[in-house]
Parts: C-alpha cells; sequence; structure tokens
C-alpha cells in the first residue's frame, strides 16, 4: 500500500523578513509498518542552507536558513510512504499485563527500561491535576490489564470530549481541555498522555497524517487535511501500542507517523526564529493519496 502525501506551509509577513532560521518536523520517519521511500523539498526563496538529520527521538528534521529579504515563506514537502496493513491478527493476542507488571518494568535496569522511562514524567504540556488523575483511575484501577485500560481511556475521551476547532490553541492548558471538554486532535493527545502518566505509566505523543480520501464505503476520518495526533502507550510483550481517541480507532492502515516525542513541543511541524518586527498570517494544506 502506497500512500503519497503533499504537506504546503505558507508564511506571509506583514512586514518583510531579513532573515529566518527553521527547523521542520514533515517527514514520515521509518517503523515497522511504515517506509519512506522518496522525500521533495521545495523551499522558496531558495534557503542559503538546507540540512537533514535526526532528532534525539529519531524523527527525521529539516533545518534551512534564509539570509534575504523576504515578504512570504513557502515550504512544499512531498513524501511517498509504504505502509504495512495491520491486520486483526496482529492485535489478537493483547498483553494482560496489569500496572504493577508495567511500573516493575519500567524499574528494572538496563538501557530499554530507562529509554522508555523518559516518557513517565510530567512535561509543561502533560501536567496532570487530581481531576485528571481521578478521570485516569476510572480506566487504569489496580489488576486492570493496561491494554484493555488504555482502550477504555480511549473510548471514553471520545465520548467525553467534542471535537471543535477554533477554541483552543497549542498553548491552552490541559486541565482547561479537561474542564471544557472540547477541543482538536492535539488537545485530546495531552488529556490521555497526562492521565496515563498519573498512573505512573510510559506514553508518547505521536504525530502524523491520515488519509484524505478513504476507501469506498468508509467514512473521512476527523483530522484528515491536516497533521494529526495520536498516542502510544507502552506495554510489555506488545511494545508501543498507537490508540487514537480523536477518532476511537486503533491507528492502522489511514495513520501515517511523522514522529513522536513527550508532547507536541518535540514534535512540532515548525520552530524558527525571524528578524522582523511585523506579525505573519499561517496557511496549511495536507493531502494524503492513496496511490494502490
Amino acid at each position: 500500500m502506497l500512500y503519497s502525501i503533499h504537506h504546503k506551509t505558507s508564511y506571509t509577513y506583514h512586514e518583510p523578513v531579513g532573515m529566518c532560521y527553521n527547523i521542520a518536523r514533515l517527514i514520515p520517519r521509518n517503523t515497522y509498518f511504515q517506509q519512506c521511500t522518496n522525500v521533495q523539498i521545495s523551499i522558496s526563496p531558495e534557503p542559503a542552507v538546507v540540512n537533514e538529520y535526526e532528532d534525539f527521538y529519531g524523527n527525521r528534521i529539516i533545518y534551512f536558513s534564509v539570509d534575504k529579504e523576504h515578504s512570504k515563506l513557502v515550504v512544499d514537502v512531498t513524501t511517498s510512504v509504504e505502509k504495512i496493513p495491520v491486520t486483526a491478527g496482529m492485535l489478537a493476542n493483547s498483553s494482560d499485563a496489569t500496572i504493577q507488571d508495567v511500573l516493575t518494568e519500567l524499574n528494572n535496569s538496563g538501557e530499554e527500561p530507562a529509554a522508555i522511562r523518559q516518557f513517565v514524567f510530567p512535561t509543561p504540556m502533560t501536567q496532570w491535576n487530581e481531576e485528571i488523575a481521578d478521570y485516569a483511575m476510572l480506566s487504569f484501577f489496580p489488576g486492570r490489564p493496561v491494554y484493555e485500560a488504555a482502550m477504555d481511556l480511549m473510548h471514553r475521551i471520545h465520548a467525553d470530549f467534542t471535537f471543535k476547532p477554533g477554541i483552543t490553541t497549542i498553548a491552552t492548558p490541559v486541565s482547561e481541555v479537561m474542564q471544557e471538554r472540547k477541543g482538536v486532535c492535539q488537545d485530546f493527545a495531552h488529556v490521555a498522555i497526562s492521565c496515563i502518566r498519573s498512573a505512573g505509566l510510559a506514553v508518547r505523543y505521536v504525530s502524523g497524517y491520515i488519509e484524505t480520501i478513504p476507501p469506498r464505503g468508509k467514512e473521512k476520518l476527523v483530522g484528515a487535511d491536516a497533521s494529526h495526533a495520536w498516542f502510544s502507550i507502552f506495554i510489555p510483550q506488545m511494545g508501543w501500542v498507537d490508540f487514537d481517541p480523536t477518532n476511537n480507532i486503533i491507528p492502522g492502515d489511514q495513520h501515517i507517523t511523522i514522529g513522536w516525542g513527550r508532547d507536541y513541543a518535540d514534535i512540532a511541524p515548525f520552530k524558527g526564529i525571524i528578524l522582523s518586527s511585523g506579525t505573519h498570517d499561517l496557511a496549511v494544506s495536507v493531502d494524503v493519496a492513496r496511490q494502490k
């Protein structure tokens, strides 16, 4: 199964920009379930420097700088991704590991548990309070298998929260999202992560795409036409398992992973510094199309 992904980002500046330095996370990473087979990058104005590298988490980074005056910046990235279809059989033998089993695994010595433990701690975007911890306990109670608990949490967030763009920003505290019960996919991922970390478990924020045009007979998923977000929890015997609370599904064929981190800040599509005194307008378009 082959996908073509076109992600276009345009910044229109109200005052000229003398120079800019940017990093972009727009290239899907290679995983067991996907391989990025082709990358084409177009940047206007032409940058003075372009480099590609991997960050601390193994996500693919595009760094570039523009050192001449400009009033508009356009970054066009086209990639091809080959997906291995996720079948029901791959998740049929889910682990019966409980919270205590996972905590025991995380406390073991060794390089792998240490790498996993970095996803246990709160971040500025995933701080939890008593309300969040209490909400988490309805799913993650003692003795319950973690896979079953994560599935239940996903179902509850989908049922209890309303997808409503425009009422939150990426700076909206997760405690406020919890109270209002409204937001977008990034908010729902942060709510889930805060809940799971309040139980002492390891969970990652995952950024990616969803197929824009669904296969015949299937409904279009929420989050298409833009970057999407979901969460991935560590479960012994299973590894990292993804859950999409926005759409109430286990990510599969239509989900394409860009990368992951502790929260949105680790995998933000764009970060940069500009030399200008004015403001700007941002336009983003994403198209994910199945080729075969």
